[in-house]
């Protein structure tokens, strides 16, 4: 494979600290907005790439600094969302998207189950193949293991303003989350909650259902709003904050 192939065609996953002594493991599925050239953007100007539609924004650096600050394991996607949602699960309407908050995605508008298995066993697959993985081989080595998954979302959505700064999503991990919440309103100035702006469902979630809770793994996903994370202070800021909660100190057994 040539560099430039290379380039065009990333690995589905990056890995960042696998052998990091934190019992949280970190995931960032809506890392990346990169789609190579031969999808030709799915049809959409350039402009659109940037927006929340196609990854999200600021999660990645976010990601990248806590893997470092916790000393945890992190996975991060090398594609675009719109390509196929490795926080979707197959086969749903939202796994390869054709509207996207406001926005036609027209080359995605009647692609064939060739190009859908195609999809998958380039991007979703292996991303989701080498998470599965590292949970085996931590399970086998009676490691301790929570799942924090990364994202952020828009301030506004269809044309209605959301107050929260962040909020932490669970299922069956109440307690995970409810200690990350605690810690965040250490903070009076912080406007966060519980399963805002979204909820987790098995209809429209894969990560924290799958490889959380199926596993018995606590397993929260994280959501931090867009405009808090626009520059790299901001970034920085929200690392800290959350390296710094109590609930994510590594857990010892005794």
């Amino acid at each position: 494979m040539t560099a430039q192939s290379e380039k065009d065609w990333p690995e589905a996953v990056e890995v960042l600290n696998e052998h990091g002594r934190s019992d949280i493991v970190l995931l960032c599925e809506h890392a990346s907005n990169h789609m190579p050239a031969e999808y030709r953007q799915l049809g959409l100007d350039a402009h659109h790439l940037q927006r929340h539609i196609a990854w999200d924004i600021g999660a990645a650096e976010v990601t990248r600094l806590l893997s470092s600050k916790l000393d945890a394991p992190a996975f991060l996607s090398g594609y675009s969302r719109l390509l196929i949602d490795l926080n979707r699960p197959l086969g749903t309407p939202g796994s390869i998207p054709v509207l996207s908050e406001d926005t036609d995605i027209p080359g995605n508008v009647g692609i064939d189950a060739t190009e859908r298995t195609r999809r998958a066993e380039i991007i979703f697959s292996p991303f989701h193949d080498r998470v599965t993985a590292h949970l085996d081989r931590r399970a086998q080595a009676g490691r301790q293991t929570r799942i924090v998954t990364i994202h952020s979302f828009t301030p506004v959505f269809l044309g209605v303003s959301r107050p929260w700064h962040a909020g932490v999503l669970h299922d069956q991990a109440r307690g995970l989350a409810e200690a990350i919440l605690s810690g965040l309103r250490a903070d009076a100035a912080l406007n966060v909650a519980a399963n805002v702006p979204y909820v987790i469902s098995r209809d429209a979630d894969y990560a924290v259902p799958i490889h959380g809770d199926d596993r018995g793994i606590a397993a929260v996903l994280v959501e931090i709003r867009q405009d808090l994370l626009s520059t790299r202070s901001g970034i920085e800021e929200w690392a800290d904050r959350l390296a710094a909660l109590p609930a994510l100190e590594t857990e010892t057994v005794s």
